[in-house]
């Protein structure tokens, strides 16, 4: 039993080996970086600590930078080359695609910020007791001065957030 184990435990090693970082190098500030991709070009070899054996270094193209925009491509002359335009056109779809999905995610968390308020306002508007845990641990209650402020902070919560076309911030 305890050879299969080992023999297990070894054959899991063995095929974990090839997911690990195979490139290390230092960049410009001197921090070592780990990476299962060359490094980018600017990369002198000689900062080069370690690389995959057998490999020659492939210089990784750059990456594009998120936030330039696709109108930012050259138009081709003429009209003619049809892949640029169908990767300007894809630029802008997934821009279009992540605009989409970042409002969606604003627009969840605003709903929830909305009920919470909601919650909260019907909590202070009925009247019970309410308290908090202070610094030290203990519960203190609400007195009428800050369940007065309490109540004009949720208003305003509610204001921001459930209005229709709120925005969060």
């Amino acid at each position: 039993m305890r050879t299969a184990v080992a023999l297990l435990l070894a054959l899991g090693t063995a095929l974990s080996m090839p997911a690990a970082a195979q490139w290390m190098w230092r960049d410009a500030n001197g921090k070592p970086v780990f990476s299962d991709r060359p490094p980018p070009a600017d990369i002198p070899d000689r900062n080069i600590v370690q690389r995959p054996s057998g490999t020659l270094r492939a210089v990784a193209p750059a990456p594009a930078p998120a936030s330039a925009p696709a109108a930012a491509l050259p138009a081709p002359p003429g009209g003619q080359d049809k892949e640029l335009e169908q990767r300007r056109q894809q630029a802008e779809a997934a821009e279009a695609a992540r605009q989409k999905a970042a409002q969606e995610v604003q627009a969840k968390a605003r709903a929830e910020n909305c009920a919470r308020a909601r919650q909260n306002k019907a909590s202070l508007d009925s009247g019970i007791r309410i308290t908090r845990t202070n610094a030290q641990g203990e519960r203190e209650f609400l007195d009428d001065a800050q369940r007065a402020a309490e109540t004009r902070r949720t208003q305003d919560i509610i204001a921001r957030d459930c209005a229709p076309g709120a925005q969060l911030q």
